[in-house]
């Protein structure tokens, strides 16, 4: 049979793996697995990779090529990062999938494939369809079977066992005569987080945690989950933020309100807090940056200090 399969799950669940797995496991194991990810090639290139070309096809298209589908004959074809294929790759794809047959690109014959399809993504598809996003057709036609994975941080047990095997491999690796496994409050550490990453993050941390241990003969007492913590590390602003909706708004800092003059009472009060409000403001524009900020408000860089001191003002 070739009926197709959609693995969804987030990004490090082992998607590829569950594909090679599913072909392995076949009646076609003997015969081709080809991989394609869909992300990794620009837009122009993708239907002549899925599909080939013939001599003359476009520019630089010397000689013919066959594409995925052709190379999977009688095999697999592993499709990842599905949701990120363009409506017209979709809309061909969608007629591969129904019909066994692909044109190369410059070709006005198609050619008859028996390929199974084996389609991975971290996309909510049925939402994406939902929008005009992803067609809804091509959705039907791929979800004939749905193998969900489950994130890591659920799979109760998984994270001693995986940590343990990756540990064990990279200890290999650096030559170690044994295996010391981890020390109680490192292996507490590995169940209690919530590894966004998956086993890819798992397999990173552990091996970076055996890496950097200098006493090989005793448990691994440190792991940093975070390899880009430093007490030194660079400010970099946020320039872009996500609302609840996941819609993307400018960080900029909220505009500075004039004070209603029929609710002053004190003048000093009232002008002092303005002072503030401004200053602030200008500070969040320049990013901290208090020469620029200075210069924009005509200030002096001392005046600014004084400014600064005198409101209390911190970034």
């Amino acid at each position: 049979m070739n009926r197709p399969i959609l693995v969804i799950g987030e990004r490090g669940t082992g998607k590829e793996l569950i594909a090679e797995r599913l072909h392995r496991l076949s009646t076609r194991w003997d015969e081709p697995l080809v991989t394609m990810n869909c992300a990794a090639l620009p837009e122009t290139l993708i239907e002549a990779e899925l599909f080939g070309h013939e001599a003359g096809a476009f520019t630089g298209a010397t000689k013919a090529r066959a594409g995925r589908f052709e190379e999977a004959d009688k095999g697999t074809l592993f499709l990842d990062e599905l949701g990120t294929l363009s409506m017209g790759a979709q809309e061909r794809l969608l007629r591969a999938v129904e019909y066994g047959e692909v044109t190369r690109i410059g070709a006005s014959r198609p050619i008859r494939v028996d390929v199974r399809i084996v389609a991975a993504t971290n996309d909510d598809l049925p939402t994406l369809a939902e929008r005009g996003e992803f067609r809804a057709d091509l959705l039907d036609r791929l979800s004939f079977e749905v193998i969900t994975l489950p994130p890591l941080r659920v799979r109760e047990g998984d994270v001693p066992v995986l940590a343990d095997y990756f540990g064990r491999r990279m200890a290999a690796e650096l030559a170690w005569h044994d295996w010391p496994g981890f020390a109680p409050h490192v292996a507490a550490e590995l169940e209690n987080h919530q590894w966004p990453g998956n086993v890819r993050e798992l397999r990173n941390v552990v091996e970076r945690a055996v890496y950097r241990w200098d006493d090989s003969g005793q448990p691994i007492g440190h792991v940093q989950f975070d390899p880009f913590e430093s007490p030194w590390k660079p400010f970099a602003p946020n320039h872009r933020k996500q609302s609840n909706n996941a819609a993307e708004v400018t960080a900029t800092p909220a505009p500075v309100v004039a004070p209603d003059l029929d609710q002053i009472d004190d003048l000093r009060a009232a002008v002092d807090d303005h002072e503030k409000r401004i200053v602030e403001h200008a500070l969040g524009k320049h990013r901290w940056n208090q020469r620029q900020t200075a210069k924009a408000l005509g200030l002096s860089y001392d005046q600014l200090r004084h400014c600064i001191k005198k409101h209390g003002l911190s970034e």
